[in-house]
């Protein structure tokens, strides 16, 4: 059963009756049997969310709340409102974009009332905002919609795209490094360089040895390669390369997104994987350039890249980023 702060200084008895229990203890009971946690506690004081967009890492202690990323709108309302049963509804100390993808910022506005701070690297609300402006953009030039076909299944629903005057932008931002004590935690910051975009945030809760990654690690699936966003594959295995060196063999890391029934958590050898598969696929798409095959058939090929069968065939999207980034 969740214990909010106010239920628990209001009765001496249970006050006296936790002074002997562990915090974690509490934080790993969640709400009741009838109310399915959404929350998973991972170690320490940091857990993770998974709804819909990229993974949400959380850090609660009695006297500190931390949310990383936010998703979008409707996941982030589940996630708060986990979130505050844990917590008794007390403010966010800081809300954390790993980036600026809109499944990673999207739900910005759900937390902004409840949150003291919005924290990114400082590229983050410029490349947000260019992003958006982007998808207005391509939203404008886009066909109109097929007529539906009577019988047919309904087509999905149209991602609704927010103008750049109505995002949600970090108000707290840092250039290379950032580190501050929450509550019980240390919670460090650090800006690698151009990898997955130009302004991703590796954060280290340092006591209890979990780091957020983001989206610097699609875990056994092709990733998002956003070059408009900044992105550079050769310096993308560097960073991985550099983020293992600087952790302990132990420490769990949180990904950005997984394959299905792949965990969207895990080590440091995941970490040396995604790098790896980085050097295939240049090493993939730089043979096909040698052979003398043209951007249009190059971008189309559906081969398993060698050594990486767990991701299925090659598909376009990285193949194209993959080609660009070579012949720039």
């Amino acid at each position: 059963m969740s214990i909010s702060r106010r239920g628990f200084l209001a009765s001496s008895s249970l006050a006296l009756a936790c002074t002997a229990l562990d915090w974690r203890s509490l934080l790993a009971q969640g709400p009741s049997p009838q109310q399915p946690d959404p929350l998973t506690l991972l170690r320490g004081t940091i857990g993770t969310f998974t709804g819909r967009g990229g993974t949400i890492g959380w850090h609660v202690d009695r006297a500190s709340v931390v949310v990383v990323d936010s998703q979008f709108p409707a996941t982030a309302q589940t996630c708060l409102d986990a979130v505050n049963v844990r917590t008794g509804s007390r403010a966010i100390d800081y809300l954390v974009n790993t980036h600026h993808h809109a499944d990673h910022t999207g739900g910005n506005g759900v937390f902004r009332p409840v949150a003291k701070k919005i924290l990114a690297q400082a590229n983050v609300p410029r490349l947000q905002r260019e992003a958006a402006e982007r998808a207005v953009l391509a939203a404008q030039n886009a066909p109109p919609p097929p007529p539906p076909v009577p019988g047919a299944p309904p087509a999905p629903a149209t991602p609704t795209v927010v103008p750049p005057a109505q995002q949600v932008y970090a108000d707290t931002l840092f250039d290379t490094t950032w580190r501050e004590t929450v509550g019980g935690e240390v919670m460090a910051l650090k800006y690698y360089g151009a990898a997955h975009t130009g302004g991703d945030a590796v954060i280290t809760f340092e006591k209890a040895n979990v780091v957020h990654v983001g989206d610097l690690v699609f875990n056994r699936r092709h990733p998002v390669i956003d070059r408009p966003g900044g992105a550079n594959i050769a310096h993308w295995m560097v960073v991985l390369d550099q983020v293992a060196r600087d952790h302990p063999a132990d420490t769990i890391y949180i990904f950005g997104h997984a394959a299905p029934n792949v965990a969207a958590t895990g080590a440091n050898a995941d970490l040396l994987y995604q790098r790896d598969y980085f050097g295939a696929l240049l090493e993939y798409v730089r043979g096909q350039i040698k052979a003398g095959k043209p951007r249009e058939v190059i971008v189309k090929l559906t081969d398993v890249l060698p050594s990486f069968p767990d991701h299925g065939p090659l598909i376009e999207r990285v193949l194209t980023a993959a080609y660009d980034e070579l012949s720039a």
